[in-house]
């Protein structure tokens, strides 16, 4: 089994302030680890789910020394100093405890029943894990199921199992008012029937037993890092995409035929899995110069990406 990095995108970090971020990055930079607040403590003693909006503006107003310019990725985000964790949560122990302790909630038996499904199905669940409200504990019984799969393979048969398990009846696929609900959720820059014409094909997403659940590829050992860049405004474009294969990544990465864009890069999920070699896309983001002198779109400047996206163009558009 490949050594794992320290950090990987999906984890969680607590501080000692009681605070709960994401990891989105497996490159620390200054001793930093870059990552999304997600949970902070209610006066309820709960933790409470923060947006991006939220996030930002309790930072801001709470722990401004969080909050960090990175000059790789030439944006501000939380940047939490690894001296200042106070516990490192892994998707991977999640599930390792959950076999080990049991079911204590509906959330977890279905989860646990998810992973026994793919178990019948071949695939080695030593290559999953839980991220999300489960991760640490804070789920309800309206929580989604989060998983995430460490091996590009593994990830692949998951996607062909859910498809399967779908048409057999085993899980349940979204229906329009689910699919209306992430959609809003997201605020998602294209139409909805262009949002799902494009979530349908990926298999990605489900429900089992009434239970949404999600599957995220994050690899053992990390690509190399995003290249330092500078941001040059925005930018739409057309081009084909000439390779996919790393369009399930965190980022999503699909390289293009564009004589000045090389390659898009997605930081958010909505555009994860968004389009296949050969297809021809439109895509709106900002333009990161690279040291080099080549330039990329990026899109999903927040998590939301407001104005940003990418989709493909079908044979009667113009």
């Amino acid at each position: 089994m490949p050594i794992e990095f320290d950090f990987l995108p999906k984890d969680f970090i607590e501080t000692a302030e009681g605070l709960y971020f994401a990891v989105v990055d497996a490159h620390p930079e200054d001793g930093r680890i870059l990552c999304t607040l997600r949970y902070v403590s209610a006066e309820d003693g709960r933790l409470r789910k923060q947006s991006t909006a939220e996030a930002g503006a309790y930072l801001q107003k709470h722990h401004p020394d969080y909050l960090r310019h990175s000059p790789r990725l030439d944006t501000v985000l939380p940047a939490v100093p690894v001296a200042r964790i106070a516990r490192h949560i892994r998707p991977r122990d999640r599930i390792k405890n959950l076999h080990a302790g049991g079911a204590r909630d509906p959330i977890e038996d279905k989860a646990g029943r998810l992973l026994g499904l793919f178990a019948e199905e071949g695939l080695d669940v030593v290559e999953f894990g839980l991220t999300g409200s489960l991760l640490i504990g804070a789920q309800t019984p309206a929580s989604d199921i989060d998983l995430v799969i460490y091996d590009k393979d593994t990830f692949d048969a998951a996607r062909s199992v859910v498809a399967k398990a779908t048409a057999d009846g085993r899980l349940s696929a979204p229906d329009e008012a689910d699919w209306r609900e992430a959609y809003e959720r997201r605020g998602c820059a294209l139409g909805f029937e262009d949002y799902l014409w494009h979530e349908k094909r990926k298999f990605n997403a489900g429900f089992i037993e009434g239970t949404k659940f999600d599957l995220a590829l994050v690899l053992h050992r990390p690509t190399e890092a995003a290249r330092p860049a500078s941001k040059r405004g925005t930018m739409s474009l057309r081009a084909t995409v000439t390779d996919d294969h790393r369009a399930f990544d965190s980022p999503a990465r699909y390289r293009i035929d564009h004589p000045r864009i090389g390659e898009i890069l997605s930081f958010t999920h909505t555009y994860v899995g968004q389009a296949r070699t050969g297809e021809k896309i439109e895509a709106c983001g900002l333009i990161e110069a690279l040291p080099d002198g080549s330039e990329r779109l990026v899109v999903g400047s927040s998590r939301e990406a407001p104005g940003e996206y990418i989709k493909v163009l079908h044979d009667d558009t113009n």
